[in-house]
């Protein structure tokens, strides 16, 4: 019997705050940029109690590159005869219509859904999402990282095809039951985001200067700018190469990103980080793909000695953040 088969009969009192139902969706993409496409989509539909009602699956032709088909398997010839996006939209919203959107990283996953959907001149009806890297940190779970694989050895969940959009979903599906029965019978809250649909979208992408990567800041941003909210975590101090960050590092971002500049900073935040607007003494860490510019940032780090990364090495130290106090 598999745990999403399993139907606990121990009572537990549901807090009446707790949504009615849940969509854990998994999408793959082309990457991570803001021009870049879903190449598949997967849901499980849950209820309040996290039982599973039925799943979708669906390829969609991306057109364009596939992008690394090493990580998700789907090369430009099993995707040329999928539907395209605005094919299946009616459906995908049909899935989510109603529901909080659960995913791993979920902030991923639901800008990569928004931009599909406002690329089709629409949006999704999704209103609230809800991460399970928050929801495993809410529950204090002794996880050695805040994988979907780690996650899912915890709840004794097995992975069939790590990165198949169905299979991740499945493995999610099995792993959030238990959590949201965890949460319930200790009166933890969900961490509930809320899901603001773009109201304008430039599909085309800022040509990349040569020795530099594609920068997405030109034109008008595509979400209205927002407060964020205070770092709970002390700042432990620098990063160390060779070693995690750690909750409640300060990170400063200076020139051009490949992957939207506030996507970053939202999966900065999310994994309990401090995003500085300058750099100072007290800053951990300088995200840069540019080290030796001039920019303000470039120089104060230079002038403090402060440690300097690029964009894809932080990406790789975000998947594994050290809890604050360790």
């Amino acid at each position: 019997m598999t745990m999403l088969d399993d139907r606990t009969t121990a009572e537990t009192t549901w807090p009446t705050a707790y949504p009615q139902g849940y969509a854990v969706v998994d999408v793959e993409t082309t990457g991570l940029a803001r021009d870049d496409r879903i190449v598949s989509a997967a849901v499980y539909r849950l209820d309040a109690q996290g039982n599973v009602e039925d799943h979708w699956y669906s390829l969609v032709n991306p057109q364009r590159d596939p992008g690394p088909v090493w990580i998700h398997g789907l090369t430009s010839d099993v995707l040329a005869g999928a539907p395209l996006f605005k094919d299946i939209a009616e459906e995908f919203a049909g899935r989510l219509a109603d529901r909080v959107l659960v995913a791993h990283n979920a902030i991923f996953d639901w800008q990569m859904i928004a931009r599909e959907y406002a690329r089709a001149e629409t949006t999704a009806p999704v209103r609230q999402r809800l991460c399970t890297i928050a929801l495993s940190k809410e529950l204090n779970l002794p996880l050695p990282n805040h994988k979907l694989e780690s996650l899912a050895a915890h709840f004794g969940v097995v992975q069939q095809r790590a990165h198949h959009a169905l299979d991740d979903a499945r493995v999610l599906a099995e792993a959030f039951r238990p959590s949201l029965h965890a949460a319930a019978q200790g009166g933890v809250r969900l961490p509930l985001l809320e899901c603001r649909p773009l109201t304008e979208w430039s599909d085309s992408a800022a040509a990349p200067r040569v020795g530099h990567q594609a920068s997405y800041r030109g034109g008008g941003s595509w979400r209205p700018s927002r407060k964020r909210p205070a770092c709970p975590h002390p700042n432990p101090g620098r990063f160390e190469d060779g070693k995690p960050l750690k909750q409640g590092m300060r990170v400063a971002f200076s020139g051009d990103t490949s992957v939207e500049r506030e996507l970053l900073e939202d999966r900065a935040i999310e994994a309990g980080l401090h995003v500085a607007t300058s750099v100072s003494r007290l800053t951990s860490l300088l995200v840069t793909n540019d080290p030796d510019s001039a920019t303000s940032k470039t120089v104060k780090a230079k002038s403090f000695g402060t440690p300097v990364v690029d964009e894809a090495a932080f990406t790789q130290l975000l998947r594994d953040v050290a809890p604050a106090g360790d």
